[in-house]
């Protein structure tokens, strides 16, 4: 026999009304005791309920479903906020739906018309490209849309990002303090707005050091070949960089590798710095220094902005930024002044 509302409020003693609450998540709203929730929660998962998720649907108007894209599941630090995110929208009660736009905008807005096809309640996407248009159309008239870890310039869509211009002031104010002059960047995707933040703040360091005419930026990935095929370009340079700031994780990577390759050694011989934290660099030689992102807290927050607009039908208009943090580890060194 099939487990109901009416199974559980007979073996429970409570009305059908405060079940319906409390499998809803919405005990605490409705001021209904943890020792109340506790006991038909108890009760239902024992007796196997399982909600008529079609006729829920039909009445809230809703899937309980969710859009979620990224540019790269190639990319770790990608892959990282999909699974905090997937993770956090299941608290709140939903499925996400994955998609992949490598790093393409054609290819985001024809994912986004597929995701709108399912009907999800509403979308959290980390942007590609510089055009705001379709996705500001489908926040407007759809629905809602919360972008994490990267936004558009005069855009009035939500977003929940790191500051990307305070973390790539740090990572350059790091190596002129060291006493680095020829500091060399590896860059990401020239249109993401990540890389291009990242490159103001090392540019702003550089020129309140009168350094600016030595800037060099080389790259367009944010992958491990991209690190390593312009890091092995860099070290044939007549004059060749110090130290060397890398946009990403995996564009380090492909410059350890060339650097080793070089049989060149971090820091004795150039001075590195990467962009994301990753467990997997303190168990390098040497240990890398770099600038870490709250993923967790910028995903938990992109998916309570986007329930929060969704459960009240209501548009958000907030637009977050959180503080990088300077991981101190090996891979950094003074220069030694040359005896004349």
């Amino acid at each position: 026999m099939k487990t109901t509302l009416d199974t559980i409020a007979r073996r429970t003693g409570f009305s059908k009304s405060t079940i319906s609450r409390v499998l809803n998540n919405k005990a605490y709203s409705s001021r209904i005791s943890r020792e109340t929730a506790e006991r038909i929660i108890d009760e239902a998962k024992r007796c196997g309920y399982t909600p008529n998720l079609v006729a829920k649907n039909l009445r809230t108007n809703q899937t309980q479903t969710i859009g979620l894209l990224v540019p790269s599941l190639a990319n770790p630090y990608f892959a990282e906020i999909a699974s905090v995110i997937i993770q956090e929208s299941r608290k709140y009660g939903y499925t996400a739906i994955l998609a992949d736009t490598m790093e393409d905008e054609s290819t985001q807005n024809t994912a986004i018309t597929n995701i709108l096809a399912r009907q999800v309640d509403g979308i959290i996407i980390v942007p590609c490209g510089n055009d705001p248009a379709y996705l500001e159309q489908t926040n407007e008239q759809c629905v809602p849309i919360v972008l994490v870890d990267r936004y558009y310039e005069h855009s009035t869509l939500p977003y929940v990002v790191t500051n990307n211009f305070h973390g790539g002031y740090m990572a350059a104010s790091l190596l002129v303090r060291n006493g680095h002059k020829d500091i060399a960047c590896i860059q990401g995707p020239p249109s993401a707005m990540t890389n291009r933040k990242r490159i103001e703040g090392y540019l702003a360091v550089l020129k309140e050091n009168h350094l600016e005419d030595r800037a060099v930026i080389v790259g367009n990935e944010f992958s491990i070949q991209n690190g390593y095929l312009e890091t092995k370009l860099l070290l044939n340079y007549e004059h060749r960089p110090t130290a060397i700031f890398a946009l990403s994780n995996n564009i380090g990577l492909g410059a350890i590798k060339a650097i080793r390759e070089a049989k060149l050694r971090i820091p004795e011989d150039i001075s590195l710095v990467s962009f994301d934290n990753y467990l997997y660099l303190d168990f390098l030689e040497p240990a890398i220094t770099r600038i870490g992102q709250m993923v967790d807290e910028m995903g938990k927050m992109a998916v309570k902005l986007l329930n929060e607009s969704i459960a009240n039908h209501r548009e958000i208009k907030s637009q977050i930024e959180l503080s990088p943090e300077m991981i101190l580890r090996e891979s950094v060194a003074p220069i030694i002044p040359q005896d004349k």
